[in-house]
């Protein structure tokens, strides 16, 4: 739906792609196309590569037991969930 509406956007003369500046490290504004997926990467590996905390959060297991389905969803489900949104 939503490559419909860029297309749309397209043909009607209307549509302008938002640039956005990517800072490097050391606040600079990364102009070159060549380095900005490197730095996403490397803004990610930094972001989820962290090490275990010290002293991990104390979480007891839940007193009751919630029936919760993990099978696949039936067509209904689907047709619910999709109406729902």
């Amino acid at each position: 739906m939503k490559q419909l509406y860029d297309t749309t956007k397209k043909l009607a003369g209307r549509y302008r792609q938002a640039e956005r500046p990517l800072k490097g490290k050391n606040a600079n504004v990364l102009l070159e196309a060549d380095k900005q997926p490197s730095r996403w990467a490397e803004h990610f590996e930094e972001l989820l590569n962290r090490p275990a905390p010290d002293n991990p959060s104390d979480i007891h297991e839940a007193e009751t037991y919630l029936p919760i389905n993990l099978g696949r969803p039936n067509r209904g489900e689907i047709v619910e969930a999709i109406r729902h949104l």
